[in-house]
Order: C-alpha cells, then sequence, then structure tokens
C-alpha cells in the first residue's frame, strides 16, 4: 500500500498587525482641547450667560440714562469714571461677562482636576505644557469673538435710548469700534486668566474666589493704602489696567488704552507661567 504524503499546511502568520503610530502634535492637542470644550454643556451655558449679560446690562444703561441722574459720574463699573458716553453706557456690562468669562476659563482647566480627568490627559499629553497653550488658545479666540459681537450688539441695540442726547454716538465716530473691539480683547484675556489661575490653583472653588478677588476686591482694599501709594498702584491693578484698554476717553488717573492692554496682558502671562511652573514640575 503507497502512504501519499500530506502536502504540508502553511502557518499561520502570528506575527501581530503592525498600527501606524500617532504622534502627539500641538495641532492634535489643540484639536481635543476644541472638541473637549464644545462637549461640555457648561461651556454653551456659561459663553451665552456672558454675552446676555453683556448685551443686557448695556443696552438697559442706554433706555434709562439720564443726564440729571449720572451727571459726570459715569455708569457703574471698571472703567466708568469720567463723562458718560454712549460707550461706556454701551459697555456697562463688561464687569459681569468678564465674572462669566473668567468662571468658564477656570471651569476648563480646573474642572479636569475635580473630577479626575486631568491623568487621562496627561497621560496622552506626557510633555504636559502643549495641554495649557491649548486650553488657553481654544478659549481666547472664541471669548474674544464673542463678546467683541455682544459689545457691537449692546452698542447698536442702545443707540436708540439715546437718539438725541448730545452723548450719542455712532460707529463711525473716532474710537468706538476700538472701544468696543478693546472690550473683547480684555474678556478674551480674562478667560484665559481664569484658565492659568485654575492650573496654577487646581481648584474651581479656589480659583474662582482668586478670580473675583483680583478682578473686584483688590481695587477696593487697595483704598486703604495711603492716597499716594494708591494713585500710584491703582492704574496697574488687572482690572483697572483691563478698563483702560476699552475705555472710550483716557481719565487722567488712568493708562492710555496700549499701555492697559500691556500691563493686563503682562498679569496674564505672569499667571500662566506660574501655571506653567506648577504644571510641570509637581505631580498631578
Amino acid at each position: 500500500m503507497t502512504v501519499t504524503g500530506l502536502a504540508p499546511v502553511p502557518a499561520p502568520d502570528t506575527a501581530p498587525a503592525r498600527t501606524t503610530p500617532y504622534k502627539v502634535t500641538g495641532v492634535r492637542v489643540l484639536r481635543s482641547e476644541w472638541a473637549k470644550f464644545w462637549s461640555l454643556r457648561s461651556s454653551w451655558i456659561t459663553l451665552g450667560v456672558a454675552v446676555v449679560l453683556l448685551i443686557l446690562f448695556g443696552a438697559i444703561a442706554s433706555y434709562t440714562y439720564s443726564p440729571d441722574a449720572v451727571g459726570t459720574n459715569g455708569p457703574p463699573g471698571p472703567g466708568g469714571g469720567g463723562d458718560s458716553d454712549a460707550v461706556s453706557l454701551a459697555l456697562t456690562g463688561v464687569t459681569f461677562a468678564s465674572l462669566a468669562i473668567g468662571v468658564l476659563g477656570v471651569l476648563l482647566s480646573a474642572g479636569e482636576y475635580t473630577t479626575g480627568m486631568i491623568r487621562s490627559t496627561l497621560a496622552a499629553v506626557p510633555r504636559r505644557l502643549p495641554v495649557l497653550w491649548s486650553k488657553a488658545a481654544v478659549i481666547g479666540p472664541i471669548a474674544l469673538v464673542l463678546t467683541t459681537v455682544g459689545a457691537l450688539a449692546a452698542f447698536l441695540l442702545g443707540a436708540p435710548g439715546l437718539d438725541g442726547e448730545s452723548i450719542s454716538l455712532s460707529l463711525g465716530d473716532d474710537g468706538v469700534l476700538r472701544s468696543l473691539a478693546g472690550a473683547g480683547v480684555y474678556l478674551g484675556l480674562v478667560a484665559v486668566f481664569g484658565v492659568a489661575l485654575g492650573v496654577l490653583i487646581r481648584s474651581s472653588a479656589g480659583a474662582i474666589a482668586a478670580l473675583v478677588g483680583v478682578l473686584l476686591i483688590l481695587p477696593g482694599l487697595a483704598s486703604l493704602l495711603p492716597d499716594s501709594w494708591y494713585d500710584t498702584l491703582s492704574p496697574y491693578f488687572p482690572s483697572n489696567a483691563g478698563s483702560a484698554v476699552y475705555a472710550l476717553h483716557q481719565s487722567s488717573d488712568a493708562l492710555s488704552p496700549g499701555a492697559g492692554l500691556a500691563v493686563f496682558a503682562g498679569w496674564v502671562a505672569l499667571t500662566l507661567a506660574g501655571a506653567a511652573f506648577r504644571l510641570v514640575r509637581t505631580d498631578v
């Protein structure tokens, strides 16, 4: 009997399939933070609140304006000193919008420490710093664009309420567009400031308290200083320097718009540097 040899059966390919490694790049981290930002319900709500406050308070201030009641004291809020004008009235809501935008920045960064999601984020981006830069790069332009639109809407909606008044202005008047855009720039920087405080303090409650203290409480406490000290230091406080950015007219005790922008941007950069140092040097 003849035994027919069996043809050898080829061994299955047991080698693991090759996967294409994805390199962590700044653009990919930015896209990740962009998707993360818009996936949060708090982002939509807080942005909406900030814009609504900006428009609502500006329109109300314009329609309730009375020369006899206001006089030369200006509207409430930062940058309200000096003679009232249509721009300062339209930007009455900047103070309230800055709190909402700053809180949003805090939640974007410190919120991850509260939920523990920061561990997954830093595991995906071991170099860490791109996470901070991407968060700031996402929220800053978004806040700038939306609040600039809000400031413009507040001015246009309030214009009919000032029709016939001596302080009435149009968009074509000198400095009006610069002031409205300056409000957006200031609020965009406030959003980045909130991100930096959130990473630096790593507690939502603590960072929000610090934000309120720096923007609102510090100028009031500084009034307890001797007058000579207060007059020298007051223009360089963050909120006072920021209000100079969007003021239509420069008062005698305030910085120019360019100097105010430089000073406030310096405060934001200093806080970002502190946040970056802690992010790199400490554990999660």
